[in-house]
């Protein structure tokens, strides 16, 4: 087994220890939903440059796998959805369907999927035929010192930051998060 391999191994296995049980805050109950419970977490910058809820996100661009440019900056006058996720993730998988609706549904928001793994390009356009998301999708090298832009190397997947008109960050969810959990952060935010 190469070295690739075994680091891939082994952060798979951080990966998955690592997320134990999802955030959660005493205003923010679980979900109930089966696979999972999104837990939603106002937090703060974490020291590892991670971004917390009211913090500014200049950067994040990347080419997405149709070969378009996706620049969150570009994107400051609507809702952004970040959402990190792999292929083995099956949470992630779950979320797709319902990402994808959202992402269909509202004009004023765009969902991105970050996919934290290591996948050639191809493979991924493969599995995207098996499994089809309606929003673009980006691979992020997971062995990358900073692996997408201002975003912090995510604590468990799936991870979900919502990013308001204005660029910061409305709200962070560690674990499976439906279109109904994101609404309702979008109209928290906008009621102050």
């Amino acid at each position: 087994m190469g070295w690739k391999k075994m680091l891939l191994v082994a952060g798979v296995g951080l990966l998955v220890a690592c997320a134990g049980e999802p955030e959660q805050t005493p205003d923010a109950p679980a979900t109930g939903q089966p696979g999972g419970q999104a837990r939603t977490a106002p937090v703060q910058a974490d020291a590892q440059g991670g971004q917390g809820e009211g913090t500014s996100l200049p950067s994040l661009a990347l080419d997405t796998l149709d070969g378009t440019r996706f620049d969150l900056a570009a994107m400051r006058g609507e809702w952004v959805v970040v959402n990190f996720w792999a292929t083995w993730c099956a949470p992630c998988l779950k979320e797709i369907p319902d990402l994808s609706a959202l992402h269909d549904a509202r004009a004023d928001l765009t969902v991105i999927g970050l996919a934290y793994e290591d996948i050639e390009p191809q493979d991924m356009r493969e599995f995207l035929v098996r499994v089809p998301a309606s929003y673009p999708i980006a691979i992020i090298d997971p062995y990358a010192a900073a692996p997408a832009g201002d975003f912090a190397t995510p604590r468990g997947l799936p991870m979900t930051y919502l990013i308001a008109p204005d660029g910061s960050v409305a709200r962070r969810f560690l674990g499976p998060v439906t279109s109904e959990e994101i609404n309702q952060a979008i109209d928290e935010h906008v009621a102050g």
